[in-house]
């Protein structure tokens, strides 16, 4: 039995949109993070490897801080502090300075797993990357972050 022939999608005006061509790609890198990471025993997210990543950087640093930094409310923060620290990464102490905060920072087991992740990290940056030239890299991470600067944030929209 022959199968009917593939019809092309019509992606109408679709091909032509910024958002649309930034979400398409979004969801390839972040499967080819993902595989690359299931393919090392490993389970993280991009979002994840970010915020090890900020407070690595900025031991100390409130939750506050880490969500207006991570571009997210602190509700959708909290599950994700909690399943890190579950996993032993990472650690919240009161604050030193205002105990009505948390200040956080990365475990030793955390630090050793964080080295692990930017590993792979820089393996899945450098296949997907693999088309551009170092400059066009960072031209396209230049031009991003035009795109990023010129969406208005959430909370202002109408």
């Amino acid at each position: 039995m022959s199968r009917p022939p593939v019809k092309t999608l019509d992606r109408g005006v679709l091909p032509s949109l910024l958002g649309y061509a930034l979400r398409r790609t979004q969801s390839a890198v972040f499967a080819d993070f993902a595989a690359t990471f299931a393919g090392a025993g490993e389970a993280l997210t991009p979002g994840e490897f970010g915020l090890l990543v900020l407070v690595e950087r900025n031991a100390g640093m409130s939750q506050m801080t880490l969500a207006r930094a991570l571009g997210i409310d602190r509700s959708t923060l909290v599950p994700i502090l909690d399943r890190l620290q579950g996993r032993g990464l990472l650690v919240r102490r009161r604050s030193p300075t205002d105990a009505r905060t948390h200040a956080l920072g990365l475990t030793p087991d955390g630090l050793k797993a964080l080295a692990r992740f930017s590993k792979l990290v820089k393996r899945h940056e450098t296949r997907i990357a693999s088309g551009l030239s170092t400059a066009e890299t960072r031209t396209l991470i230049d031009l991003l972050e035009k795109v990023r600067a010129g969406a208005r944030p959430y909370k202002e929209r109408p």
